[in-house]
């Protein structure tokens, strides 16, 4: 049997409070009421549309936790990634989290607009709008082999500020 999707990701951060707070203010997901009775230190949070009963799982592991060296120490996740329906939503996104000073990074991968932030933690993360399948053209499959800095502007004038991303590729498309 084939695995079909992601269905959540778990996280060990210093402070749960402050942890919610960035992923609830900043990325919009919302509390799920799930943690066991007794239970102190873990958060569950849905994402915006979402039919999970969670996309996240906080746990807290304390002030005194080091960062993660995963990647330039040590073996382990790189990023997780969001994504977003319009590029409206990816402009908005960047805006506040460069306001946080959260972003770090912005990327065009042809068939993806991206970009990479980090949590309170320094947890990165990636938030994409992906290309309709009607709107792949043979620039954006041959430029998916290549990152180039992401031009936001372009990317609006070119597909449209509030047209709906990942329809067809990672969204059924609708029934005709």
């Amino acid at each position: 049997m084939p695995i079909t999707r992601l269905n959540h990701a778990v996280l060990y951060v210093r402070d749960i409070g402050r942890s919610v707070t960035f992923y609830t203010e900043v990325l919009g997901f919302s509390p799920v009421n799930m943690t066991p009775e007794g239970f102190k230190g873990a958060a569950f949070l849905q994402a915006p549309g979402s039919t999970n009963d969670h996309d996240i799982g906080l746990f807290e592991v304390g002030a005194e936790a080091g960062p993660s060296t995963a990647g330039r120490q040590q073996v382990g996740l790189y990023h997780l990634a969001w994504e977003v329906d319009t590029l409206t939503e990816l402009k908005r996104l960047a805006a506040r989290l460069q306001e946080l000073g959260s972003l770090v990074g912005a990327s065009d991968h042809g068939t993806t607009k991206s970009l990479y932030a980090k949590d309170p933690d320094g947890i990165e993360f990636e938030v994409a709008w992906v290309v309709p399948a009607d709107r792949l053209d043979e620039a954006a499959l041959q430029s998916r082999r290549t990152i180039r800095p992401l031009d936001l502007a372009a990317e609006i004038t070119r597909y449209g500020a509030e047209t709906k991303g990942g329809i067809g590729v990672s969204q059924p498309a609708p029934a005709v």
